[in-house]
């Protein structure tokens, strides 16, 4: 039996390799690079592939999760199964609305709130839920911005009553304590201007008085409890000069040192960039920005040191990023990102790519790719995130996921399978030297994959394995493969299948006649 030669060629690198057509020893032997197989069939810690869900009518503007539930807050008025027009088999959720963690349906748990709902977050024990946002009635009971929730029964708790005199768009609560942040100047009719604290367990004011001088969006608290980040539009807060991230002091309310905001540009006529959203995970501070007045304004993400305040990274995407939120060594984004050449990724002009992910330890752009689209010309996309660990949530104000209807609400899972590579084309191929076929094959796409392992097969015969790197703002790869010591006069044909470690896609054969 004749023996054959493979030679690969991609760009200047040559690689050639004896090959028998037969023996997995002799086929691994062939292999170029080290294949990166993805078991689960993505790369980061969720699908690209959306999760059934009930949607909404309208905006979804915060989420969170204690358990199996999933508390969502907006500006809908009714729900509906996947997959139904608005109208058809919907039910009504006016403003606040409760669903299964685990089907996606809603659940009986439906107060009723008489004004949109700006912000949810649940108890660390999940015992609790608070909802903030313009409301003033809540079960027919008064409640000023602010109401508690008894998760396990779905009841206003009785006795829990701040009083609030605008909106509050921002919560967070710890085993003792419930900040609130917005634009509000007055709890209990006490100053305090956009941000406050009062405890679990009555709602009773405390002293802490940080006294921001604008708005604040987000909240967010160390995990030993000591700091307290505060994230918005503000110039001045905790007695210090400091722009839209700050770091306080859980006890005092004292701005501590954050070199990390100085990161983020003073406002201006020209730029005003804001913290939309916080998120702490071990010993880092991650915030996400949308910038205003310019296209060229601060929409990035950063980390900091929850201790030290000092910058670890810094992405400088541009398009309003308004929800981030860690799973693992992932940090998921809900934005209208359009442009992220400053981070060596795709350029202006290839339209808006409202989800996306970062490695938590570099900040390097990762492999998932899903999409929403923005419910309008005047609209973001996701705007709110949440999850239990090894999902994601996403509320905002899209009409479509993944190219498919779904309005308000989806989510994503860890169950694996994740998204199929694109089917390969078929390869060129060319006999023009005797006793040789040239093979060439260009990479494809994955919505949750970057590294994607490539085989070429004669026949039924695999001759190679290749991993190669693509994504949509890069030219494909095109790998040319040389057979040799092939038999004059054979009509062979080759196909070439992709793999992302679960997924496996087969492209169209084509024959060649060997010269």
């Amino acid at each position: 039996m004749k023996k054959a030669v493979l030679a690969v060629v991609t760009g200047a690198a040559v690689v050639a390799a004896a090959l028998v057509p037969s023996g997995p020893a002799v086929q691994a032997a062939t292999e170029d690079t080290a294949v990166q197989s993805a078991p689960r069939g993505f790369g980061s810690a969720l699908s690209s592939v959306r999760a059934k869900s009930w949607q909404t009518n309208a905006s979804v503007n915060a989420l969170a999760v204690a358990g199996n539930l999933v508390f969502a807050g907006g500006l809908f008025t009714r729900v509906r199964p996947p997959g139904n027009a608005r109208g058809v088999g919907d039910a009504a959720r006016k403003y606040f609305a409760v669903f299964n963690r685990s089907t996606g349906v809603p659940t009986r748990f439906a107060p009723q709130v008489n004004g949109p709902v700006w912000s949810v977050a649940t108890s660390p024990d999940g015992r609790r839920v608070v909802i903030g946002g313009d409301f003033t009635v809540v079960d027919g009971v008064p409640r000023s911005k602010v109401a508690m929730f008894d998760v396990a029964t779905g009841k206003l708790v009785a006795n829990w009553d701040p009083v609030v005199n605008y909106r509050v768009a921002a919560l967070r609560i710890t085993g003792t304590t419930v900040y609130l942040g917005g634009s509000f100047g007055a709890v209990d009719k006490q100053a305090r201007s956009r941000v406050a604290a009062v405890t679990v367990s009555s709602g009773a004011l405390l002293p802490w008085n940080p006294d921001a001088d604008d708005d604040v969006h987000a909240i967010e608290v160390s995990t030993d409890g000591s700091r307290v980040f505060v994230g918005g539009g503000f110039t001045r807060i905790g007695g210090r000069d400091q722009h839209a991230l700050a770091m306080l002091n859980a006890t005092t309310g004292a701005a501590l040192s954050m070199p990390a905001a100085a990161a983020i540009p003073p406002k201006s006529e020209e730029c005003d960039s804001r913290v939309k959203d916080l998120e702490v995970q071990g010993n880092k501070v991650f915030a996400s920005n949308a910038g205003t007045h310019s296209e060229q304004c601060y929409d990035g993400v950063l980390a900091a040191d929850t201790k030290t305040g000092k910058l670890l990274w810094q992405s400088k995407c541009l398009g309003a990023t308004e929800a981030i939120k860690a799973i693992g060594n992932w940090l998921y984004k809900g934005s209208h990102a359009h442009d992220c050449s400053a981070d060596g990724a795709f350029p202006d002009k290839t339209g808006m790519h409202h989800l996306l992910v970062y490695s938590t330890i570099t900040g390097k752009l990762g492999p998932w790719f899903p999409n929403t689209d923005a419910g309008g010309t005047t609209l973001v996309g996701p705007l709110a995130f949440a999850s239990g660990g090894d999902d994601l949530w996403a509320g905002g104000d899209f009409t479509e996921v993944n190219g498919v209807p779904q309005e308000g609400l989806t989510w994503f899972s860890s169950a694996p399978g994740g998204a199929a590579p694109a089917r390969p084309a078929a390869p060129k191929v060319a006999s023009a030297r005797p006793n040789k076929v040239t093979i060439a094959f260009d990479t494809v796409l994955d919505r949750d994959n970057i590294a994607l392992t490539y085989f070429v097969y004669r026949g039924s015969t695999r001759i190679g394995s290749w991993s190669r790197s693509s994504t949509w703002w890069t030219k494909p790869i095109v790998t040319s493969v040389t057979d040799s010591r092939l038999t004059s006069g054979q009509k062979l044909s080759y196909h070439v299948e992709v793999s992302d470690g679960r997924n496996v896609r087969k492209g169209p054969s084509v024959s060649v006649r060997v010269r």
